[in-house]
């Protein structure tokens, strides 16, 4: 007689005879071996008995002790290591029962460049590799942009890359238009350039008040100098710097640095806002909605969202928290490990700390609202494009894809991502077409290429479809040639359970016509006043502007590209020697050889490796 598995309350009970008292972290699974819960405890046999009394349990913890078929346990040294390794488990796994954070993008910042000697001012997001000063973090690429725009205006630092710095021969635009003070031409000399770049770090230091006094100063003694011109030059600078110190929105006087962290829970959704407060400035905020599974309240929600938010992100010194966390002390001790100083959680009822939260929690609470509201129409439009195209059901991820080049050239693909939530902007990919498909304009070719990569790495990474990346709507850029082309990469993979529409424009190419094509079924449109033709509609210029902005940011970077950069023993100074001598790198590539000789730093051997270089046969 097969014995029965057991399972719930009396599994765990089972278990608690090969438990002792250290601290670790604990998954429970279902009995298809998926993960349902992952948590952590300072004493495991402590914690999981309270999983095996048959009652007092919320309706979700009851519910997740009835599907639990089996246990796996890892021991740590210390409760820290624990709730480390919990966060990078749910991250990894991405268990049911447990709170989740889905946008996981990372922050711009202000990078002012270190081995330089006029150093470069610009925006930088990723890993800290370059040398140099860091200001950030910035809540948006947008607010970063804004804050760039000023500083320039005040500290005229420049923004060329060092490539552009070197073969200038006369300023650019940013000189002409009062943003660059021209040091690639010599207008201003390596020391007062040097005071220029510490004006600026001063200032994102929060010491603005010491840099526009100076400033001031140095405006009255050009005026009492009858230097009018000059004077008015500074003038100019300490408006835009009033400009940007008022447009960094709220400047808490008594709080240096911190991020303001506020949840607001409605109806099982919520909403974490968080303010980046730096050098007494707000340097923007943010909104997430992390997966909150059923009974998840404000304390349980913070502590998962604090955890795996500064999993890759320093820490601040001072997090100021909307409510208190389930274990304050951990969690601060874990961040502290993290930056290596000491991190303080805070929940302030008054003073300026208090009115900091309270705004965040408001923008919470707005945020939620509006996410909410656009969620159900979002849901209506989802339904619609079932009933449309006979799905089914309403598609809960939507990829849409597109090509963008110019005459084969830096040809790149995009992928957008939307579902119930709308645009999901940190899923989108571009693809840099490798293939002879991008030279040859081959617009078939070059979806054969993305598709085919999007979904071998789909079956390399999830062949099992555990996880959301797996779309159910494929929307693509075209009619009934790159229809059946798609279908036939998928059928080749072994994919052929995924819906795929092409969408194409009308005879006259007029929005609104558009043609919608799918295998095995002739084409059709829809009325040119169904919200499901503007939803798609919106779909497709999306992907396009996609697509676009990729290859527009990939011939731009090739643009500073000459075939000088190629010549072996040719660096910056000699490339800057050579296109001021000629003009142009096709003028350096018709020179003769006694004019290469000529060229102020161009050894004899050296004029013959650029000569050899552009007129040996091969």
């Amino acid at each position: 007689m097969t014995e029965t598995p057991l399972t719930g309350h009396d599994l765990i009970q089972d278990y608690l005879k090969t438990l002792d008292g250290s601290p670790g972290v604990y998954r429970m699974l279902n009995a298809a071996s998926e993960v349902l819960y992952v948590g952590k405890a300072r004493n495991l046999r402590a914690r999981v008995s309270n999983y095996a009394r048959p009652s007092g349990h919320s309706g979700r913890i009851a519910r997740m002790i009835h599907e639990t078929a089996s246990m796996m346990f890892l021991t740590t040294r210390t409760e820290v290591e624990a709730l480390l390794l919990e966060q990078n488990l749910i991250k990894q796994l991405k268990p049911r029962y447990n709170v989740l954070m889905r946008d996981d993008k990372s922050f711009p910042n202000i990078l002012i460049s270190g081995e330089h000697a006029f150093p470069q001012i610009k925006k930088h997001r990723g890993a800290k590799k370059e040398k140099g000063a860091y200001f950030g973090p910035f809540a948006s690429a947008g607010a970063v942009n804004r804050t760039l725009n000023q500083l320039q205006k005040v500290f005229l630092l420049r923004n060329c890359s060092n490539a552009m710095f070197e073969s200038r021969t006369r300023p650019c635009l940013q000189f002409q238009i009062k943003r660059c003070s021209a040091p690639c031409v010599g207008r201003i000399s390596e020391q007062g350039y040097g005071e220029l770049v510490s004006d600026a770090k001063l200032f994102l230091e929060g010491k603005s008040t010491n840099v526009q006094a100076d400033l001031a100063k140095q405006m009255a003694e050009a005026s009492d100098g009858m230097e009018f011109e000059r004077a008015a030059a500074l003038r100019d600078r300490i408006r835009a710097l009033t400009a940007v110190q008022s447009s960094q929105g709220i400047n808490p006087r008594g709080v240096a640095e911190a991020d303001v962290v506020a949840v607001h829970l409605d109806h099982g959704q919520a909403c974490v806002q968080v303010f980046f407060i730096r050098a007494h400035q707000s340097w923007g905020n943010r909104d997430f909605y992390p997966r909150t599974p059923a009974g998840a309240e404000e304390p349980e929600i913070l502590e998962a969202f604090l955890t795996q938010f500064y999993d890759d992100k320093e820490p601040p010194r001072l997090i100021l928290l909307s409510h208190p966390v389930e274990n304050p002390d951990l969690v601060a001790e874990a961040l502290s490990d993290r930056a290596d100083r000491k991190v303080e959680l805070a929940v302030p009822q008054r003073g300026e700390k208090a009115e900091l939260v309270e705004n965040a929690t408001r923008n919470a609470r707005e945020s939620l609202a509006r996410r909410m509201s656009e969620s159900s129409t979002q849901n209506k439009l989802l339904q619609g494009l079932a009933d449309a195209f006979d799905l089914d059901g309403p598609p809960q991820r939507i990829e849409v894809y597109d090509n963008a080049h110019i005459q084969g050239s830096d040809a790149v693909g995009g992928m957008i991502v939307a579902g119930a939530e709308g645009f999901l902007k940190s899923q989108y990919r571009k693809f840099n077409i490798r293939s002879e498909a991008g030279r040859n304009s081959d617009d078939f070719g070059m979806m054969r290429e993305v598709m085919t990569r999007r979904f071998e790495r789909l079956l390399k990474e999830d062949p099992e479809r555990k996880t959301d990346a797996w779309p159910d709507l494929l929307l693509i850029d075209g009619g009934a040639g790159q229809v059946s082309a798609v279908g036939g990469i998928l059928s080749e993979l072994g994919v052929d359970d995924i819906a795929m529409i092409g969408v194409a424009k009308g005879i006259d190419r007029d929005a609104g016509k558009e043609e919608f094509y799918r295998e095995g079924q002739p084409p059709f449109a829809l009325q040119r006043n169904d919200p499901v033709l503007y939803f798609i509609q919106r779909l497709r210029d999306e992907a396009h502007r996609w697509a676009n902005g990729a290859h527009r940011a990939k011939r731009a970077k090739a643009v500073g590209v000459t075939p000088l950069d190629e010549i072996p023993g040719v660096g910056a100074t000699r490339k800057r020697a050579l296109l001021a001598h000629f003009g142009s790198a096709k003028a350096v590539s018709r020179a003769a050889l006694p004019d290469l000789m000529a060229v102020p730093g161009i050894s004899e051997a050296m004029a013959e490796t650029v000569y050899n270089f552009f007129h040996t046969a091969g």
